[in-house]
């Protein structure tokens, strides 16, 4: 089965395909090969997002039945079953269905299974296969939703999260924060992984923090300072200076910096909210070394700004340092070059040169759009946490990934439809990434399994998809195959990179190709192509067909 960004192969994962196995008989006497293609980001409707390369981020490709990792469960784990499961299906199933059926499910496993796909975190193009499996046909069809509900989500949520990194600068860093607007825990989970995949600094998840190691960040709630409302509520009032000595009164350090403050700014003290004070002054008094302002509670400019400067100010004459501001409303972009003004503003009056370099975080509904307008004000924002468009996605609620059989028995299959894209390139295929002299992939070639590579230097003649009527010719400066073997005789058989590593080669991996391909708005379409012996495999099939 092929899967691919709309296509499959041995089991294409492409474009949702749901296909039952009907009870009754076991057709032991098929083996299967399937590939999965993805459909990729298209363009279907203005606005929506597209992604350049068509296709997408796969930071999951292979992660099958058995879970998040093929290795980590015994060999005959990934699809066996449990008495109580059999007994359901039984429960459920017609009472005309054969016992010879539900002993087959008892005994079932994936000892003759094998996967081959990608290497996580590869960038992918539509139609280009990137997980194949081969095995007995039933197993292998019992596999399709299992991997493509693995594969599906994981790839959309890292293409977006890259959407996203490709947007930004390296300097600025990016806080997945939509674990509340996420669909249900586990896909709040999955996205915090798979935003990191694709290219996000931080997550607000602690869960996923603890268990894939991804570093975490938070700020301050609105309700925390709103839970203020006097001055007196300050509790405990004292703090000692870093390199010791007696505590000092905090709350009467920072007012006395505060009235400075305001005649610097040339705002008045008494529009200072002293409830938004106190709850500065309690988180830094529990916080000194990670004091942050969440400036916005009630107003930026006379309130927010001020006690920030003031409690950070008092915090750096007993020797800490304010970590960052947070804006969560308004004109982001204008704010943060507003409050910039004001940092350097009090770091040159006071003398106090890390004030001008304080990072500013910005929240509230981020999306692609409002990336593109903080580059083009030339904001100051240094951190950007971004939620709902991030792990929603919003513009492409879904990935049409498919599986597809493209082979059964040695014999090559074809889906015949009028739709081009929707045709499934048969038989067992090796894919090839082609480079250019710069570097730059610029084609990927399906192949037969048993045709020889192509090399570099070599002049290839080549049939690009959607203009399979016309023969081309190129010469790749390098020729790299994409797919190796993960999974064998029911082991797994190539070690599995940390997520960190995944990261790092996503990264790499979109840093490699050319700018027309990467660019979000009107990229180059990127070429897939399929050698003339496919084609003319292709050809046969359709006229057989017909």
């Amino acid at each position: 089965m092929d899967m691919d960004s709309p296509q499959e192969d041995l089991g294409d994962t492409g474009t949702p395909s749901r296909r039952t196995v009907l009870p009754g008989p076991v057709p032991q006497r098929g083996r299967g090969r399937a590939m999965v293609p993805s459909k990729g980001w298209g363009h279907p409707c203005p606005g929506a997002v597209t992604c350049p390369w068509h296709g997408g981020v796969t930071p999951s490709s292979l992660t099958c039945a058995t879970g998040p990792r093929l290795g980590d469960h015994p060999p005959r784990c990934p699809l066996s079953s449990v008495p109580a499961d059999v007994a359901y299906l039984r429960s459920v199933l017609p009472s005309t269905t054969e016992d010879a059926f539900f002993d087959y499910l008892a005994s079932l496993d994936a000892s003759e299974v094998t996967v081959s796909a990608v290497p996580e975190g590869s960038v992918v193009f539509a139609r280009v296969p990137f997980l194949q499996v081969k095995g007995p046909l039933l197993v292998v069809q019992l596999l399709e939703t299992t991997l493509l509900c693995l594969v599906s989500y994981a790839s959309l949520v890292a293409t977006n999260a890259a959407r996203f990194r490709l947007l930004t600068s390296p300097e600025v860093k990016l806080m997945e924060i939509g674990l509340r607007r996420a669909q249900g825990p586990d896909g709040a989970l999955s996205a915090s992984k798979y935003s990191y995949i694709g290219g996000f600094d931080y997550t607000s998840n602690i869960l996923a923090g603890k268990l894939y190691g991804i570093p975490v960040r938070g700020t301050v709630a609105h309700s925390f300072i709103m839970s203020f409302t006097s001055l007196e509520e300050v509790q405990p009032r004292e703090l000692s200076p870093l390199a010791g000595g007696e505590p000092v009164d905090f709350l009467a350090l920072a007012e006395s910096w505060l009235g400075r403050v305001c005649e610097l700014l040339q705002t008045p003290a008494e529009k200072a909210n002293r409830g938004e004070l106190a709850a500065f002054v309690s988180y830094a008094i529990t916080f000194p070394r990670d004091f942050q302002g969440l400036l916005d509670t009630y107003c930026v400019r006379r309130s927010g700004m001020p006690n920030f400067c003031a409690v950070a100010l008092a915090l750096h004459q007993l020797g800490y340092r304010a970590i960052g501001v947070r804006l969560d409303s308004g004109d982001l972009a204008r704010q943060s070059k507003e409050v910039r003004r004001a940092l350097r503003a009090c770091g040159a009056h006071f003398q106090v040169p890390w004030f001008e370099t304080v990072p500013i975080a910005v929240s509230n509904d981020i999306s692609e759009r409002s990336l593109e307008e903080f580059s083009r004000e030339g904001s100051e924002i240094d951190v950007i946490g971004v939620g709902t468009n991030l792990v929603t996605c919003p513009l492409q609620p879904s990935l049409g990934c498919v599986y597809k059989l493209v082979e059964v028995n040695g014999s090559p299959c074809l889906k015949l439809t009028e739709e081009e894209e929707k045709m499934t390139i048969p038989g067992t295929k090796t894919i090839y990434r082609l480079y250019d002299a710069a570097g730059h992939p610029f084609m990927d070639l399906m192949a037969l399994e048993e045709e020889p590579s192509p090399s570099a230097g070599q002049e290839l003649v080549v049939r690009v998809l959607g203009r399979l009527g016309e023969a081309s010719k190129v010469v790749p400066t390098a020729v790299e195959p994409l797919h190796r073997t993960y999974f064998r005789d029911g082991q797994v058989c190539e070690p599995l990179p940390s997520l960190p590593e995944v990261r790092s080669y996503a990264q790499a991996s979109l840093s490699l190709l050319n700018p027309a391909h990467r660019r979000l708005h009107e990229p180059q379409p990127y070429p897939v192509a399929v050698t003339e012996r496919l084609h003319r495999l292709l050809a046969e099939l359709q006229q057989a067909s017909q």
